[in-house]
């Protein structure tokens, strides 16, 4: 009890001064910026830091996506007019990349956390922003629609093999036929969840200008 009351402890205290932190360097910058959109980069920080220190392995990741990183994702979209299903969307910043490149209709979001989700609806109202788990993916999604792509930023190394199997599983299901799974991982080298699986890697890209550095590949299921 008492080393899970420090491990609390120290979560709140993390949680504390990044907010702290936060605070005092938009003091000191936002007079020469414009505060609109440099203040809902604070809020999407505050979110996943907030969300990092209450469930780390939940989130998967020490920082979000970056701009490089979600670009890259994105582009590996084929064409097409079938659905695109983005999960562990997190802050929104491949669901952004995304949305600059396919149209509303065409793209449906899963995240798990309330909090993430909570914020995907204020930053994209136009998105169909389904809180739910990846295990369950085809609950969710419309019977008589083709999937093009399911974009992933789960953290899939880092979760448990059944559910690793799972997800793994699903996204082959929804995209049997026609469809593509493009995952990233933060793992520059080494055989992926997905091609152990049995799926079909197609491309990969290195994306060095992201923290930490991610590879990115789109297989075929």
């Amino acid at each position: 009890m008492k080393m899970l009351s420090r491990a609390q402890a120290t979560q709140g205290r993390l949680l504390a001064l990044t907010q702290a932190l936060s605070r005092q360097a938009l003091h000191a910058v936002t007079p020469c910026l414009s505060k609109a959109p440099f203040l809902a980069r604070f809020e999407r920080a505050g979110a996943f830091v907030a969300q990092w220190a209450h469930a780390p392995r939940a989130v998967g990741a020490v920082c979000p996506s970056g701009i490089s990183l979600a670009r890259r994702m994105a582009a590996m979209v084929p064409p097409g007019d079938g659905l695109v299903v983005e999960l562990g969307a997190g802050t929104g910043a491949v669901t952004r990349a995304l949305r600059a490149r396919i149209a509303p209709e065409r793209l449906i979001i899963i995240e798990r956390l309330p909090a993430f989700c909570r914020l995907l609806r204020t930053r994209f109202p136009e998105l169909a922003i389904i809180q739910g788990d990846a295990a369950r993916l085809g609950d969710y999604l419309p019977p008589d629609r083709p999937v093009s792509a399911v974009v992933s930023s789960l953290p899939l190394l880092s979760l448990p093999a059944p559910a690793q199997n799972a997800i793994v599983e699903q996204m082959r299901k929804v995209t049997a036929g026609q469809g593509c799974i493009i995952q990233f991982t933060y793992a520059l080298w080494g055989r992926s969840t997905l091609a152990r699986a049995g799926c079909s890697r197609e491309t990969r890209a290195m994306v060095l200008r992201n923290l930490p550095p991610a590879r990115v590949e789109r297989f075929r299921p």
